[in-house]
């Protein structure tokens, strides 16, 4: 049987999905791009040929993190009002982060946005599509999506500390009302 070369753009597809993980395990500055080739299956030249600099390649997979969050919000989007089609985008947006390491590299792109320019953009970049999403779809005015993303981020944070496993009262007052796996 003949052997079937991949194209540089399923490669590329490759190294994101993949990426994912190896970034989620250490953050931006934690992971070499020696890890990340070996997570994907090929050599650090390679990668070095799909994707110009490690700033590139994180920022690539920042963006293909919110495109997966986008996915979810529009699986999620039903309802009859504003407020029932915010909160079914937030349920699908809950179990889509039952999936750590999305949530991880959500984290980790957050704390490198501060410091490395071009991660800063794609975070934002991904923070205006859903936005924008969560604005047309539900028909909800912006206080309601304001308190919508602050509902989510405070769910992202609940999640990484996991302060559903604690019995203390400042657990629960975090915790109350949140859907979080």
């Amino acid at each position: 049987m003949p052997r079937t070369l991949s194209t540089a753009e399923d490669r590329r597809e490759t190294v994101l999905a993949t990426a994912i993980s190896a970034f989620a395990a250490k953050g931006y500055f934690g992971t070499t791009t020696v890890e990340v080739a070996k997570a994907a299956s090929i050599s650090q030249a390679y990668l070095y040929r799909l994707f110009p600099d490690k700033e590139t390649l994180f920022a690539a997979v920042v963006g293909r993190g919110f495109e997966r969050i986008l996915d979810s919000f529009k699986e999620g989007t039903r309802g009859d009002t504003p407020d029932a089609i915010l909160y079914a985008m937030g349920g699908s947006y809950a179990e889509l982060i039952a999936d750590q390491d999305l949530l991880l590299l959500q984290m980790h792109a957050q704390c490198a946005a501060v410091s490395v320019p071009e991660i800063k953009r794609a975070v934002r970049e991904g923070y205006a599509m859903l936005v924008e999403y969560a604005r047309t779809a539900s028909g909800a005015d912006e206080k309601a999506v304001q308190a919508f993303f602050a509902n989510g981020a405070l769910c992202s944070i609940v999640v990484t500390m996991g302060s559903s496993e604690i019995d203390e009262p400042w657990a629960r007052v975090l915790d109350d009302g949140l859907r979080h796996p």
